[in-house]
Parts: structure tokens; C-alpha cells; sequence
């Protein structure tokens, strides 16, 4: 890595400076759009609102990989160079930087700082910030920091307001990546050790809101800058509209739920239909106090449900993991818990373009996978499906299935109880979050079946600290994973499952799974110069990592519904990716 300032003229031709950029060919918007197209650009400034997280938080430094933290502070203190526009598909626009240049092959890219940029203490957002904050984020912050920075071979002032990224690496995504970091003040953290950083050091950022006040464990509340610097920038146009965002923690979704009824918290989420379907007829809704939102969507279903750490055994063993699978019996449990009204999750990518495809792979998918052909676990090339039961308590023919499938692996059953030839039981534990409620429901009706079988399972309920530690260290066997992804997947994929991230503290890859055919697919992906060559790659990403049988699936939520006081308003343009944390509360504001 060269980190330095170079005001000389670059050696490669100069491409031109643009407004933003896509994976694909040209961003949709031209340079003198108004606002984004699911914005309101005359939404009114002004109201307050409550939230509500589970569990407590003893950090207000999101960028590092210490400590708890409320999850909404990264998208609305800070900012980056550039920003997202989630009515495409992957496609950014000047933020923090007014320009981006990139050559064809995107080998490099040069961002141009606007001069009006600003912290919210009111000093400039500068290049040295810049350069400080990749390097700082790259080496001390979060791991999901670390794999761009390893791709960025050097790091050069090039202009008072100019800065350029040189890769190492062949990624058209890196163009796109390294402009939506998180910018942080060098100055704010000079002789500190930013990766120790305490509860009361919050970082300062350019973002709409500033972190007002706090009690640990307890609310956190965010003031809009009266001062901000971007408020007439089109691509902020129409958000941020709240004057003051509490958001209030709580010790389970049970108690957030009484809480709104109550008029103590502003709006919720609701993930569960049969809930929402049944339970949402309080005296509040009825007045017309609460209004009942349904947001739909065009993104992939992401991957939910419990996970198995293959670094353990049984687990490195894809028949025992096969057999739980075949346990865990959806259709009754779904039905018990949601009604029956949400689809089961049948890939990583279903619900989307970018899903695997019924049967064999064929012609660019099974390319793709033709070297890997001796080594892929059954069901990649042939096809995979999620086993199904008949629906009822007993599901005798999947429990069969499962019997058959740990046969295969050497357990069978002695005394009552499944184990190997040297006697040693099958057992294991199932790490949850004490506040997450309904995935305790699941986990016990799951340990049912699994009885049934006999292997003896327990619960390990820990709180929210204790759960992201013992996650980020991989000390687990079963814990309940959730891992959204978007319509353009890109170098987070390696921070999911690539297999460097098998043995790094702190990444997604729960479950430790280290294949060179997933490592291969993710390199086409992001090399790939046509979106039907990343489709193809995506689509052939998926069926290794559904045929390798990581993921018990839960259900998929294909519809966003999110529950909420009658004051506060959304625009009548949904993105395609729907709702999520970057759209309530940005996009919304407050009406009397």
C-alpha cells in the first residue's frame, strides 16, 4: 500500500469526470436530476419520532469491530464520497464527492472533493480525512472494512480536492466500492487509539444527524443538523426530514410491541404475517392512530435461519447437515408460527432473477461449474431442492429420510439415543439472542423433531453483547442467522463465504465454509463485464451454497410491513429493494 500526494498529471489516459456510475453500463439519472425518484423533494422538515431496538448497546462507534451498537447510526451520522440510488439495481451518485473518473477497465478511480463539504462541527471535509479514514477503517475498523483496503494498491492525493484509488486487483465493483465508505475526522482521533474507542467517544461525521445525548444500554437520541452541510443537495433532497430520531431499547420484541400500542414508540417493523394479520387490531389501529403499511419489493430473499458451524463437528459432514435440514419440518412449523402465510426460502437468491434455476445447470452456469465438477457436494450440477414434509406433527417419512442420511454418516441409534461407532451421542446447542422471541419459538418446536430422532439438543440464550461476541468468534454449533443481499451482489461476497473469511474474527461466514468453486464464482462475478455474465456466476454462486446445506431455511418476507403513527408519511414511490434501513426513516417525514 503507497499512501501519498501526487499533484502531477496521471501516466494513464484521463477518463471523464462523470456524476455517478453503475456496474453496468450508464446510472440512470442525468447530472441535473431534482431528487431521487423515491424521494419527496418538498417533504417539510420538522416532528419527532421513537424507535425501538431490543437488547442494549455499550458503543456509538459502528465503524469498529468493539462493542454493541444501535444499528441505524451508520446510516445517519456519517456519509461517503458517494451515494446509493436504490431504485437501481447498483448505481451511485456524487455525495461527499461532486465527480468520479474511471477508465474503462476501472483499474483506477479518482473522486473530486465539493468544497462545501462539511463535518458537523462545521470544519471541511478534506482529502487527508479521506485517506485517513481508509486506511484507519482498513487496518483498525470493522472487518467488513478489510477486503476493499487489501484490494487498493495505492492512495494518492492527486489535487487540493482530488484523490485516487489504484487496485490490485481485476473488479469492476472496486470503482463503485471504494466511494461508499464511511468519511471520518482525522483530527477528531489524533492520539486516540480508535479501535479502543469508549462509549462516550462518538464519531464525527458530515451526516444530517448528530448523536444529541444518550443513556448507555438505554435511548440514544439523534438532532437533525440545522447546519448540514448537503441539505440542498439534490441527491439528499426530500430526506432526512425528522428534526429529532429517540431511538429507545428494549428487553424483547414482546415489550416493543406493548410499547407501541401504548404510543411509546413511533413505528415498528413487522416481520411476522400471521402476526400482522391477527394481532394488529388494538384500539390504536382502529382509531386510525396507527396506520398499517405494506412496502413490496424486487430483492432476493437473502438467506434466514439457523446456521451450522462446519468448523465443528458433526457439522463438516454435509449428510448430517442434509439430515437436520430434512428434521426441521417447515411446512408445520410455519404454519404453527406464521399462519402458513410466508414462503419458505428455497435459495440464497430466490425470489429474484438471480436464483438458481429448477433442474440440472445449463449452458453458462454449468460452464462455470464444469472444473469444479469431481469435488461439488450432490445436488450442484444435478439440482437441489429443500426437502419437504407432509405437513403434520409426526412427519414420518422426513424423520425416516434423516434416520437414513445419519446412517450414512456412521450414527445410528443405541438406547434411545443417536450415536457413533465409538458411542459418543449426538448433541449440540443452539446459540439465541434472549430478546428474540420468535426464534425461540422456532428453535423449540425444531428440538421436538430432533428428539424424535435422539439428539439431544439445548438452548444457550445469551444476551445482544454476549451474542455478538460469541459471534464473531465463531463459538457456536446452531445460531440463528439472517443475510440480506441485494440485486447486484458484489465484494461483500467475500465477507459472507469466502473461504479467507472462514478464519477471520468478525466476518459473516458463520459457517466456516472454505470451497474453491464458491471462491471461483465470486471472482467471476466481479470480473464479469456484462450483467448476464454476473447473473450467470450468481445464479451458479447459488446452487453451492444451497446444495451445501449450511442453512436450516426459515421463511422469506416478501413483503416489508411496517406498522406506524398516522403523522408519519412515506413517498408514493417505492425503490425496487423496497423498505429497509436506508429507506424508514430517511425517506419519510412527520405531517400533524
Amino acid at each position: 500500500m503507497i499512501l501519498g500526494t501526487v499533484f502531477a498529471a496521471p501516466v494513464q489516459p484521463q477518463a471523464e469526470p462523470m456524476h455517478g456510475i453503475a456496474m453496468y453500463g450508464a446510472p440512470q439519472l442525468p447530472p441535473d436530476f431534482v431528487s431521487l425518484p423515491h424521494a419527496n423533494p418538498d417533504a417539510p422538515k420538522g416532528g419527532a419520532i421513537t424507535l425501538a431496538n431490543t437488547g442494549s448497546f455499550d458503543s456509538l462507534n459502528p465503524y469498529i469491530q468493539k462493542g454493541n451498537v444501535p444499528w441505524q447510526l451508520r446510516f445517519l451520522t456519517h456519509e461517503s464520497l458517494m451515494g446509493r440510488n436504490r431504485s437501481e439495481p447498483f448505481a451511485l451518485y456524487g455525495l461527499l464527492a461532486e465527480s468520479i473518473d474511471v477508465p474503462e477497465d476501472r483499474s483506477w478511480v479518482e473522486f473530486t472533493l465539493r468544497p462545501e463539504a462539511r463535518f458537523s462541527d462545521g470544519s471541511p471535509v478534506t482529502v487527508e480525512d479521506v485517506i485517513w479514514s481508509y486506511e484507519t477503517l482498513g487496518t483498525q475498523g470493522h472487518g467488513r472494512y478489510r477486503s476493499l483496503w487489501s484490494q487498493i494498491e495505492t492512495l494518492e492525493q492527486t489535487g487540493p480536492r482530488s484523490i485516487k484509488f489504484t487496485f490490485n486487483t481485476e473488479n469492476r465493483e472496486l470503482a463503485l466500492l471504494a466511494g461508499m465508505r464511511p468519511i471520518l475526522q482525522k483530527a477528531q482521533w489524533e492520539g486516540q487509539d480508535f479501535a479502543a474507542a469508549t462509549i462516550n467517544d462518538v464519531p464525527i461525521g458530515s451526516g444530517a444527524y448528530v448523536v444529541s445525548d444518550f443513556e448507555a444500554s438505554r435511548s440514544v437520541v439523534l438532532t437533525r443538523n440545522p447546519d448540514y452541510w448537503g441539505a440542498d443537495l439534490n441527491f439528499m433532497r426530500g430526506t432526512f426530514n425528522f428534526d429529532q430520531i429517540t431511538i429507545d431499547f428494549y428487553g424483547d420484541q414482546d415489550v416493543v410491541f406493548e410499547a407501541f400500542k401504548a404510543g411509546e414508540v413511533s413505528a415498528i417493523r413487522e416481520f411476522n404475517a400471521d402476526i400482522w394479520a391477527n394481532q394488529y387490531s388494538f384500539p390504536r389501529v382502529q382509531s386510525g392512530a396507527i396506520v398499517k403499511t405494506e412496502i413490496a419489493h424486487q430483492k432476493p430473499s437473502g438467506i434466514t435461519g439457523f446456521v451450522m458451524n462446519t468448523r465443528r463437528a458433526p457439522f463438516d459432514d454435509w449428510r448430517v447437515r442434509e439430515a437436520l435440514i430434512t428434521t426441521f419440518n417447515f411446512e408445520y412449523i410455519n404454519d404453527t408460527l406464521t399462519g402458513g402465510a410466508q414462503p419458505r426460502i428455497t435459495s440464497y437468491f430466490s425470489n429474484s432473477p438471480l436464483a438458481m434455476q429448477p433442474g440440472p445447470a445449463t449452458g453458462a452456469v454449468a460452464d462455470l461449474l464444469a472444473p469444479f465438477a469431481d469435488t461439488l457436494l450432490p445436488g450442484v450440477i444435478d439440482g437441489y431442492a429443500l426437502p419437504r414434509s407432509d405437513g403434520t406433527l409426526r412427519n414420518r417419512a422426513g424423520l425416516r429420510r434423516a434416520i437414513g442420511l445419519l446412517e450414512e454418516a456412521g450414527w445410528t441409534t443405541q438406547d434411545g439415543k443417536m450415536r457413533d461407532a465409538d458411542g459418543k451421542a449426538l448433541t449440540f446447542t443452539i446459540l439465541l439472542e434472549q430478546q428474540r422471541t420468535e426464534d425461540r419459538a422456532i428453535a423449540n418446536l425444531y428440538m421436538q423433531a430432533l428428539e424424535q430422532l435422539g439428539i439431544d439438543v439445548a438452548i444457550d440464550l445469551v444476551d445482544g453483547a454476549q451474542f455478538t461476541a460469541r459471534e464473531n468468534t465463531y463459538d457456536f454449533d446452531m445460531t440463528y442467522h439472517r443475510r440480506a443481499l441485494s440485486l447486484s451482489p458484489g465484494n461483500e461476497q467475500w465477507f459472507y463465504w469466502g473461504s479467507n473469511a472462514a478464519t477471520q474474527d468478525g466476518t459473516a461466514n458463520l459457517m466456516g465454509v472454505q470451497e474453491p468453486a464458491i471462491d471461483a464464482m465470486i471472482t467471476a462475478m466481479l470480473t464479469a463485464t456484462t450483467r448476464e455474465g454476473s447473473i450467470a456466476a450468481t445464479r451458479a454462486l447459488d446452487r453451492l451454497l444451497t446444495a451445501g446445506r449450511y442453512v436450516v431455511p426459515f421463511w422469506q418476507f416478501t413483503t416489508g410491513r411496517v406498522a406506524h403513527i398516522s403523522e408519519m408519511k412515506h413517498p408514493e414511490v417505492i425503490p425496487i429493494y423496497g423498505d429497509g434501513p436506508d429507506w424508514m426513516p430517511q425517506f419519510w417525514w412527520y405531517q400533524p
